[in-house]
């Protein structure tokens, strides 16, 4: 497999000696390596530099290693990282593993083992680009670019073209079905059928012939022979949406035709074979259900072989202006409408709203919302729904009293420091109004994100909450002034 011919190499360890051998090997591999002793350096670095691997330490100066890593992953192509520990931590190996580290390593470690290692990694990290380069998705209608969305994209990514079993885990409305459907377009079955079933509807009596199908006269109403939607399925793709409501009973026969491909029709004496791909979703949680005896173990095994976890949208509100222009426009040609423009307060409705219905509750608001007013061009807040409407408004004093709360904190503890700022003014050569301004404000600004997300942990949601700022903004703001997420929690 082709390896890199130059790659970045980020060291993070507060230990010099482990700076300079790591640094070493990777040199005399022909790669390029920087260092740095902290969480902030090493943050810092991963902004303004590009890096294919990382060795990360654990215990730093300014935080936890394994906290670190959590940010790096949230970068659109992260780099590699190989976590390294001078202290033996099952949990922590195992968070580490969960967060998407490439490895977990133990110190001392050899010459042998680090340049092994390192060109592993490299050769996988080269097969993933050039995979990346190639896949080009077609999403349908899913609609959205933020990370959380564009992980789950990936993963569509990476199983789209196999035939293996996937489970998607998802919120009501956060759009399994568009991703089993995603799922199936871009794979070798696209041209096949992509065949829906609903557990939630499978009743006890007609379950199985649903399923499999059954011949005429096989029980009271059979009046000539039906095809299941599993023979229906033939060839492509089967969706179980929301699988986790499919009783004992069907399970066990499903677990069936999974292991052999055959089934049997209701009154049936001849076994049928249908290479279908399954696809199964649920809102339930399986593993729970599992404990309980609610759900086959055996079957769940073979459900999951590849598991796409959804995002909400409360977790990706930075879509909700790309949802909002597309379902307008959609909602908008559906009616016979022109096409609606909307004020920017609306928006501001839309995004302080927890959406619990998640996308499927978005488009009915909206649906609602320019119904409300079919001759109006211009969508306004007073447009929305109530109970959404009352949300905003209800956030807004919330928000009003935390942030008056929080000013007096920073006042009251930073008063003396910002009075030693401004005696400066008597005591130091005197600089233009307009610069001297510029370099309060700065430091004032600074120490506020410090304070904020000191008080915040790693909830950047509440911290856009309490600042009034968007999370672009905030980012923007942390990057200028070299401040990162606390980790104080």
């Amino acid at each position: 497999m082709k390896v890199m011919t130059m790659a970045d190499v980020l060291i993070v360890d507060d230990d010099e000696y482990i700076q300079e051998m790591l640094s070493i090997y990777a040199i005399q591999l022909g790669h390029q390596a920087m260092s740095a002793g902290t969480v902030s350096e090493g943050l810092a670095m991963l902004v303004s530099e590009h890096f294919d691997v990382v060795f990360l330490d654990v215990r730093l100066p300014d935080g936890n290693g394994l906290e670190m890593l959590s940010k790096i992953r949230q970068d659109p192509e992260p780099p590699e990282v190989v976590i390294i520990t001078g202290a033996g931590d099952e949990q922590g190996a195992e968070l580490a593993i969960k967060n998407g580290a490439w490895d977990y390593l133990q110190k001392p470690f050899s010459r042998q083992i680090i340049t092994l290692l390192l060109q592993r990694t490299l050769e996988y990290r080269q097969h993933k680009l050039d995979e990346k380069r190639r896949v080009v998705l077609n999403t349908e209608d899913i609609i959205g670019k933020s990370q959380k969305l564009q992980n789950s994209l990936k993963l569509v990514a990476q199983c789209a073209k196999s035939d293996a079993n996937i489970i998607i885990y998802g919120e009501t409305g956060t759009g399994k079905e568009m991703f089993a459907k995603a799922i199936h377009t871009n794979s070798d079955r696209a041209d096949k059928p992509f065949i829906v079933v609903d557990c939630t509807v499978l009743l006890d009596n007609l379950a199985e012939s649903m399923l499999f199908g059954h011949v005429k006269g096989a029980f009271t109403g059979a009046t000539e022979n039906r095809t299941g939607l599993i023979r229906q399925a033939n060839n492509g793709t089967l969706f179980l949406d929301e699988i986790g409501d499919l009783n004992l009973s069907l399970q066990k026969k499903l677990l069936r035709v999974l292991q052999d491909r055959q089934f049997r029709p209701v009154g049936s004496n001849k076994n049928f074979k249908s290479n279908f791909r399954l696809v199964s979703a649920t809102h339930r949680n399986i593993e729970e259900m599992v404990n309980k005896g609610l759900f086959r173990k055996d079957l769940l095994y073979r459900l999951r072989t590849f598991a796409i976890e959804l995002p909400p949208l409360r977790e990706r509100k930075e879509d909700i202006r790309e949802l909002t222009q597309h379902y307008i426009q959609t909602i908008c040609t559906r009616n016979g409408l022109p096409r609606k423009g909307f004020a920017p307060e609306l928006l501001d409705v839309l995004e302080s709203y927890d959406w619990p219905g998640n996308v499927r509750e978005l488009v009915a608001a909206l649906e609602m919302t320019i119904l409300a007013d079919f001759d109006n061009p211009i969508l306004y807040p007073v447009h929305l729904p109530e109970h959404i409407r009352l949300s905003h408004v209800q956030s807004k004093v919330n928000l009003e009293s935390q942030t008056h709360l929080l000013s007096k904190s920073l006042l009251a503890s930073d008063r003396n420091n910002y009075c030693e700022l401004f005696d400066l003014i008597s005591t130091e050569q005197l600089i233009p109004l307009k610069e001297f301004r510029r370099n309060i404000f700065d430091i004032i600004e600074k120490r506020y994100l410090e304070r904020l997300m000191k008080k915040c942990g790693s909830d950047v949601q509440q911290a856009c909450k309490i600042s009034g700022l968007q999370r672009a903004r905030l980012y923007e703001l942390m990057r200028k002034y070299n401040v990162y997420k606390s980790n104080n929690t």
